[in-house]
């Protein structure tokens, strides 16, 4: 199913402007996100092919079965309260069996991990992003060959250096493990090229070292020590970081690179949007997505703020989440009773 096949067979319950127009933080640039809410076909609902939720290919729209939609309601996902909370005038269609969907029926303390907790993941992003900026890895990938080190005396050397220096080649280097002792090995050397030693490395991506057969008598060269582990964790970081530069959004980081903080400031503006919807949702009982102080928030996405400050800043909302959650009139969680009884008047009325 397409989303034009929703709206052809008449199955939307719900349709709304979500995003940075629903928030009141829409710009000239920004996009309209579009999120909803709709029902299967009797077949389809009752049979084997259950669809929870349909986008479409940049994943600006976005709708939700009625079922799935609910589901999400009753564990607090921002994402989804804040489709049920919006304003009048983003609601582009509500069908009148979206009134036994009512918004105080999910608020709960449950927000405090849904909200913050997401947010606190965001923040985590920004850093990450922060790290990936700063210390941008170079496309020519390095090898295990990099992360291995010869015993001189008492330091050690990087061994392509210590190769070089020898007028040695790695191909012909043998290695025996070293029992007791992770990541060290005893180096021989066949320069005859007639013993079949497999080198350190049999391949430019090999992921450890090779081992050898050593005959008895051969003379030691010298000690490697192979920092596998670190290895290992340049390959994810490398990885993580060519695939961010396929996939990032070219404006938004020319965006980031211009005003020279070294974040992700859209990502930092949500991410204090986030903590300031779950103070009011805790400390009111109610949630409002339009923004009340849109130049501040604005201000942040500009980047005209500190990145330390801005954690600063998120550290401060999360104290204070904190404290609200303790003196909180909210219920624990959503009725769940009560939610599905709702849901299956729906669904009977859908389906009658």
């Amino acid at each position: 199913m397409t989303i034009q096949t929703l709206k052809s067979q008449n199955l939307i319950l719900f349709e709304v402007i979500s995003g940075s127009k629903s928030f009141g933080l829409n710009t000239p640039t920004s996009d309209t996100d579009i999120k909803g809410v709709y029902y299967l076909p009797k077949e389809k609902f009752f049979g084997l092919d259950y669809i929870p939720q349909i986008s479409n290919e940049t994943n600006d729209e976005v709708y939700y079965e009625i079922g799935r939609f609910v589901e999400l309601l009753l564990k607090n996902n921002p994402n989804i309260l804040e489709i049920l909370a919006s304003p009048e005038d983003c609601i582009l269609y509500k069908h009148p069996l979206m009134e036994h969907l009512q918004l105080e029926d999910f608020l709960s303390k449950l927000c405090k991990d849904s909200f913050a907790g997401y947010a606190v993941t965001q923040i985590k992003k920004a850093r990450g992003l922060n790290k990936k900026i700063v210390n941008p890895l170079p496309k020519e990938k390095k090898s295990l060959l990099d992360f291995c080190y010869v015993l001189e005396d008492y330091k050690t050397v990087s061994v392509l250096e210590f190769l070089t220096e020898n007028d040695l080649k790695q191909e012909q280097i043998g290695l025996v493990d070293l029992p007791n002792s992770k990541g060290m090995f005893a180096m021989f050397y066949d320069s005859g090229k007639t013993l079949g030693y497999k080198g350190i490395i049999q391949k430019e991506n090999s992921n450890e070292v090779s081992l050898s057969s050593i005959p008895k008598g051969e003379k030691l060269i010298g000690y490697l020590s192979c920092n596998q582990d670190g290895y290992s964790k340049y390959c994810k970081e490398y990885t993580e970081y060519w695939n961010w530069i396929e996939k990032r959004n070219e404006d938004r980081y020319n965006t980031n690179q211009q005003h020279g903080k070294n974040y992700d400031s859209k990502n930092m503006m949500h991410t204090i949007r986030l903590l300031q919807t779950a103070e009011q949702i805790l400390s009111t009982g109610k949630l409002n997505i339009r923004v009340s102080n849109r130049d501040e928030l604005l201000d942040i996405k500009a980047g005209n703020r500190e990145y330390d400050d801005l954690l600063e800043m998120a550290d401060n909302l999360i104290a204070s989440i904190e404290n609200h959650y303790t003196t909180s009139t909210l219920p624990e969680k959503p009725d769940e009773e009560k939610a599905i009884q709702n849901l299956i008047k729906i669904r009977e009325e859908l389906y009658s």
